[in-house]
This record gives C-alpha cells, structure tokens and sequence, in this order.
C-alpha cells in the first residue's frame, strides 16, 4: 500500500492559532465530514480531491477493514 497525506482546509476568523486549531476541530467533531481534500503521495505529486457527499457517506457507513485491498 502506498502512503498518502490528506489535508483539509478551512478558513477561520480566531485571535490565536490554537484558537484556529480549537475551532477547526469543533468544527470537524460536531459538523459534517468536509468533502474538499489535498492529498500528496510519497513522490510528493499533489491532487485535489472533492468528493460526492452520498458516495462518501455510503463508504463511511461500511467497515473496509476486514479486507483493504477490496477498496
């Protein structure tokens, strides 16, 4: 399997970058999974990623691991 880093953004208004952090997380514990991802593999090739908020949350609704490679 490959190694990837997943990054999200969100813009937020905060007097601190704890306070962003903080706010982001609130954000990703009480609100819905965010859609918009970068995701960079090991040869560092970036790729923008926006997915459909259906499929996606028909993928999150089902266990993957008990076999990855089926992914």
């Amino acid at each position: 399997m490959q190694k990837f880093v997943v990054t999200t953004k969100q813009e937020i208004q905060a007097d601190t970058a704890e306070e962003a952090a903080l706010l982001m997380y609130q954000s990703l514990a009480t609100g819905p999974a965010p859609v918009s991802y970068l995701v960079t593999n090991e040869a560092n090739t970036a790729v923008d990623v926006l997915l459909d908020r259906t499929q996606a949350d028909e993928f999150a609704a089902t266990d993957h691991t008990a076999d990855p490679g089926n992914w």
